[in-house]
């Protein structure tokens, strides 16, 4: 769950997963923050929903590749108080829009974080390591 998401864990998943991090965000939420999509065609065989990568701009964050400076982005990313402006394109967070309806919908892992975050009661948004 992206709201529980520390540095250690972030460097975890770089360091094991060795892959794109990413944000599994709410198609409302990504509306919000003003993500646009990072394709017009999307022409991925599983049709992960990629927007353009993001950074979280002040707060302490620097170049954005730190795990600190990505949790702190993850976190933004759920912050209800973070707007649009706040957030450099590109960045090193690759948000991801989750279809309405969950896994139910899509068989996918960025459904999936959505899914079991709401599960937990938790807001509905992941972090995930693409491998």
């Amino acid at each position: 769950a992206a709201e529980k998401v520390t540095p250690e864990m972030i460097n975890f998943m770089a360091t094991h997963g060795r892959g794109l991090i990413c944000a599994p965000l709410t198609e409302n939420r990504c509306k919000d923050l003003e993500l646009n999509m990072m394709v017009n065609n999307n022409t991925d065989p599983m049709e992960t929903a990629f927007t353009v990568s993001v950074d979280l701009r002040g707060n302490g964050v620097t170049t954005g590749i730190s795990a600190s400076d990505r949790a702190k982005t993850v976190k933004a990313l759920i912050d209800n108080e973070t707007r649009p402006f706040e957030l450099a394109r590109p960045g090193h967070i690759f948000p991801l829009v989750a279809k309405e309806g969950g896994v139910l919908r899509r068989t996918g892992h960025t459904e999936a974080a959505i899914d079991f975050a709401r599960l937990a009661g938790l807001e509905p948004a992941g972090v995930i390591v693409e491998i």
